[in-house]
């Protein structure tokens, strides 16, 4: 079976082609500004090179056709009718779906309702569900969910302690997100240390721009750290994550800001505006702070690293944070799960930061956990293996996350039935 899994963004559309259930990646790629200028697609060819090329991309719809067509074109099918399916990432699916599901106008109808709890997200994945059924019509469409494996936390890990009545009549509370990444690695994480995952007490970070925490006892979600939106937790490399609401209450009180000062951090520029509106809370708060922030380099860690090794304090700090609010969680995690056998890095930095692995272990060696740091540093994206020492009572491992992996086999496993 040939699935197509797409994950949509806003301005993006990222898709791999997949064989099952022999999972053979036949390509990957990325379509970027979407709907902007300048619009580009990025994939790699049958001999495996990185091919790019410029060419518009007005919607998603027109972007679906495009890799479609790029798809017969280099050979990967000889027509639309050998991709059997299309497995969709879903970044929000409430309470309604505790798992996967095939993609029926009815989901696409509870999908829009879910819309509100991920403005950023949830339009731009039905865009493409809306895409693929303009263009490919009798297609199965399957639809994997960022929040359904945390749907087994209980209730005082999700809840808030707001009044009652905000979770019985707009059901405000902790969702999180990652989940196929967390899932995924926690299982990996598991094999490669020669655990058994059924039983087991698993600490995942899920540590890149977007970053997440989650506690897996037995192989079920307990706890993590994002929370109705991806907004809450972890610092990332433009989200502020946890933060004291009385911070938002003065930021949005204070009418008396220089308009220099103020005018970067408006989600629309307005000449003289002395203060901050809701929607410009919102923009500060998840496009302007976290890494991007604190540093002087903006949200990419290699660069952030970079200026803090040639002594910036400030990028040192900003790192510093960042390591720290990681451990926090882990302590509070094991503590949650009463023990831990396993702690698990995975994404972006967390696959690719020798050192911030390190920082982030460094003085935990009281909870078992000690790692090897010629095996940690010689580890890097892509790579998976235990980066603990032989001694070391917790076992520590780097996964190379594979969440489109996870979509296909969803997918796979959906219609197969």
């Amino acid at each position: 079976m040939k699935i197509l899994v797409l994950n949509c963004g806003s301005s993006s559309l990222k898709f791999a082609l997949i064989e099952l259930p022999t999972y053979k990646v036949l390509t990957s790629g990325n379509e970027e500004r979407v709907g902007i200028n300048d619009s580009f697609i990025t994939f790699r060819n049958p001999e495996g090179k990185k091919i790019e090329r410029h060419i518009d991309i007005p919607n998603h719809t027109r972007g679906v056709e495009i890799i479609l067509d790029i798809l017969c074109e280099e050979h990967f099918v000889q027509s639309f009718n050998e991709i059997d399916a299309i497995g969709h990432r879903l970044v929000h699916g409430g309470e309604r779906f505790a798992q996967s599901v095939r993609i029926t106008p009815e989901v696409v109808a509870m999908l829009h309702e879910c819309a509100q709890l991920a403005p950023l997200h949830n339009p731009a994945n039905i865009l493409g569900i809306e895409a693929v059924t303009k263009v490919l019509p009798k297609i199965p469409q399957v639809g994997v969910f960022d929040t359904a494996f945390h749907q087994t936390m209980p209730a005082h890990a999700y809840m808030y302690a707001l009044p009652y009545e905000f979770y019985d009549k707009y059901r405000i509370r902790r969702y999180g997100f990652h989940g196929t990444s967390h899932d995924y690695v926690s299982a990996k994480g598991a094999e490669i240390a020669g655990l058994d995952r059924a039983n087991c007490k698993i600490v995942t970070a899920h540590i890149g721009s977007g970053a997440s925490m989650a506690a897996i006892l037995n192989g079920k979600s307990i706890d993590t750290s994002m929370g109705l939106t991806p907004s809450e937790g972890l610092m990332m490399g433009t989200r502020a994550g946890d933060i004291d609401s009385g911070v938002l209450d003065y930021l949005l009180s204070k009418k008396d800001y220089e308009p220099e000062f103020i005018a970067p951090f408006l989600k629309k520029p307005v000449a003289g505006k002395t203060h901050l509106d809701p929607e410009d809370l919102t923009y500060l708060l998840t496009k302007k702070s976290g890494l991007a922030g604190v540093s002087t380099q903006g949200s990419d860690m290699r660069d952030v690293a970079k200026a803090s090794e040639e002594g910036s304090e400030r990028d040192r700090l900003a790192i510093a944070m960042h390591a720290y609010r990681i451990k926090k969680y882990i302590g509070a995690y094991a503590a949650a799960l009463g023990g831990l056998d396993l702690l698990v890095f995975t994404a972006g930095v967390g696959e690719n930061r020798a050192p911030m692995r390190s920082e982030v272990c460094q003085g935990l060696e009281f909870l078992g956990i000690k790692i090897d740091e010629s095996l940690n540093a010689a580890t890097y994206g892509g790579k998976s293996q235990v980066i603990s020492t032989a001694d070391s009572r917790v076992k520590v491992v780097v996964v190379a996350t594979d969440e489109e992996y996870m979509i296909a086999r969803d997918t796979f496993d959906i219609l197969s039935k």
